[in-house]
C-alpha cells in the first residue's frame, strides 16, 4: 500500500511523452474540421492574457448569470455524492456493518467497471435528450437510491446491494455529458473556462461532504444521515437543473459586452 502513491505518479509520468506527442489543441492541427462543422472556422488570434488572467476574467463574466451558480451547485452535489461520500466513506460504512473490507472495496470498484458505461452512454444520450432533463433524471434517481443505502447493508453483499453498486457506476460520471452541453450551449467560446471552476465546485462539494460524513459518524455512530442527507441534496441539484433555462442565459451572455485586453468594449 505505501508504493501506492509511487505507482499513480509513475503512471502519470508515463503519460506525458504520448500527450507530447498525439495530443494537439485544435482540430486543425491535424487537418480537420470541428466535429459537425461544415466549413474551416475563423483563425484563432494570438493570446494577448495570460492563463490566470484569461481563468479569472471568464469567472467573473460566468458569475453574473445565474445560470452558473445552478450548474455549480448541481456540480458541487455532484462531487459530494461521489468523491466525497461513496468513494471515501463506503468502504468503512460497511465495515461497520460487518462487511470484509476487501469485499467492500471489490464492490467500490465495480462502481469504477460501470461508470466507464455510464459515461459513453450519458454522452449519447446528451446529443438527443434535453441535457436539463438528464441532469434532473440522474441526480434524482442517485437520491432515491441515497435513501435505501442505509438498509442495504449487511456482512455479505445481497443483490440488492450489488442493484445499488451497478445503478451507481452507471450514475457516477453521467452528470458530465450533459453540464458540458449545458456549458457550451450557455457560455459558447467561453465553456471550457467556465467548465474548469464548475468542476472546481466539484472537488469543493466532495471536500465538504467527506469531513461532514466523518463528523457525523464520529458524533452519532452511524453514516445514516450522511446517506440520506445526501439523497436531499440530489433532490435539490434535480429541482436546480430543472431551473435552468439555456436559451435565456445564452441570450444575456450574448448580449453582455466582451472587454478586450486593453480595457476597451468590443
Amino acid at each position: 500500500m505505501a508504493d501506492g502513491p509511487l505507482v499513480v505518479a509513475a503512471a502519470a509520468l508515463a503519460v506525458v511523452p504520448l500527450v507530447l506527442a498525439f495530443l494537439r489543441d485544435r482540430p486543425s492541427d491535424v487537418g480537420l474540421l470541428p466535429y459537425g462543422a461544415t466549413e474551416p472556422p475563423p483563425p484563432v488570434p494570438p493570446a494577448t492574457l495570460g492563463p490566470a488572467k484569461v481563468a479569472l476574467g471568464g469567472l467573473r463574466r460566468a458569475s453574473h448569470q445565474p445560470a452558473f451558480w445552478l450548474l455549480a451547485g448541481g456540480f458541487a452535489i455532484c462531487g459530494a455524492t461521489t468523491n466525497g461520500l461513496i468513494a471515501t466513506h463506503f468502504v468503512p460504512a460497511a465495515h461497520d456493518h460487518g462487511m470484509q473490507t476487501t469485499t467492500a472495496a471489490g464492490l467500490l470498484a465495480l462502481v469504477g467497471v460501470f461508470d466507464v458505461v455510464g459515461t459513453i452512454a450519458s454522452g449519447w444520450l446528451t446529443d438527443r435528450v434535453d441535457p436539463r432533463l438528464l441532469l434532473a433524471g440522474y441526480y434524482g434517481l442517485r437520491g432515491l437510491s441515497l435513501f435505501t443505502l442505509p438498509v442495504l447493508f449487511s456482512a455479505t453483499p445481497e443483490a440488492t446491494m450489488l442493484l445499488f453498486i451497478v445503478f451507481y457506476g452507471l450514475d457516477w460520471a453521467a452528470t458530465v455529458p450533459p453540464t458540458v452541453a449545458l456549458c457550451r450551449e450557455v457560455f459558447g467560446s467561453e465553456a471550457t473556462v467556465v467548465f474548469g471552476w464548475i468542476f472546481a465546485s466539484h472537488q469543493l462539494g466532495a471536500a465538504v461532504a467527506a469531513s461532514a460524513a466523518g463528523l457525523l459518524r464520529t458524533e452519532l455512530g452511524s453514516y445514516d444521515l450522511a446517506w440520506v442527507g445526501a439523497g436531499a441534496l440530489c433532490l435539490a441539484a434535480a429541482a436546480l437543473s430543472l431551473s435552468l433555462r439555456p436559451d435565456r442565459a445564452a441570450a444575456a451572455v450574448a448580449a453582455a459586452p466582451a472587454v478586450t485586453p486593453a480595457g476597451s468594449t468590443r
